[in-house]
């Protein structure tokens, strides 16, 4: 017990640390807010007008994907201030001090969560500002929301991983896009996969980003009647398939974040 509050209270220290850095360097934060906001301005004044949902403005389908591309981008501060604090040596600072070796990454994800609140905040205003609404019930939306963050979690130890392994902030940057892009654009978060090419559309129905939209849009209630969910199993039960896309990422990558630390913090 006195290990596991041990873990617990050094991990709350290291999420205060990586806030307070954010605090002292609010540019960090302030780009990272604003990238969201590009994108719903562009999507939903540039490109709505060409884009046509059956029975729903294209601003309310779009909003969903913009939550979910947030958190994504969102979790990948996890991965980036890894390679950072192993770049300046402040992991070996870490080792020095009688703290729980697991500390370190459960601060780190917990302190990306808090900052995805704040994203999806600045989102929410953004979305009411541009036409997005909210067609459920309060719970209903609290509970997309924290399927979200839960999503989010999940990718912040993905991105551990590539932190730890790449361990260059800069070349983290380049190897982070190439693979949240794919995985954003070829899925429904900005269209629906109907208008996709039949491999694409494969593709993106068993993206874990289009289960995790479509279940967000559902407990929103920004869905319509006239748009026909595709058949594959993951979007026809896009909730259930959220949550068990969400495990089976912290099953997987829990364990590899924990043993690439440990790897390398003994070189």
């Amino acid at each position: 017990m006195n290990a596991v509050m041990m873990a617990a209270t050094d991990g709350t220290t290291i999420a205060k640390r990586n806030l307070i850095k954010i605090k002292r360097v609010p540019d960090l934060i302030v780009f990272t807010l604003l990238s969201p906001v590009m994108f719903v301005l562009l999507f939903a004044y540039i490109f709505g007008s060409a884009i046509e949902i059956p029975g729903m403005s294209y601003r309310e389908f779009l909003i969903a994907g913009i939550f979910v591309q947030t958190v994504v981008f969102g979790a990948s501060w996890t991965g980036l201030g890894l390679a950072e604090d192993m770049q300046k040596g402040i992991i070996d600072r870490f080792r020095s001090l009688p703290m729980a070796s697991s500390a370190v990454l459960t601060g780190r994800t917990a302190s990306d969560v808090l900052i995805n609140i704040i994203s999806l905040v600045v989102m929410s205003i953004t979305g009411l500002l541009v036409g997005w609404r909210i067609r459920s019930s309060l719970l209903e939306a609290l509970a997309g929301f924290a399927l979200l963050l839960f999503f989010a979690y999940a990718l912040s130890w993905v991105m551990a991983v590539v932190g730890l392994w790449i361990r260059t902030p800069e070349v983290y940057n380049n190897a982070s896009f190439m693979v949240i892009f794919p995985l954003t654009f070829v899925a429904n978060t900005f269209v629906d996969t109907s208008q996709l090419p039949p491999a694409l559309q494969t593709i993106a129905n068993w993206n874990p980003i289009s289960a995790v939209t479509q279940a967000t849009r559902e407990l929103m209630g920004n869905t319509s009647p006239s748009m026909p969910v595709p058949d594959a199993w993951p979007m026809q039960n896009a909730i259930l398939a959220s949550l068990i896309w969400t495990v089976l990422i912290l099953i997987v990558f829990v364990p590899l974040a924990i043993n690439r630390y440990k790897k390398a913090v003994s070189r």
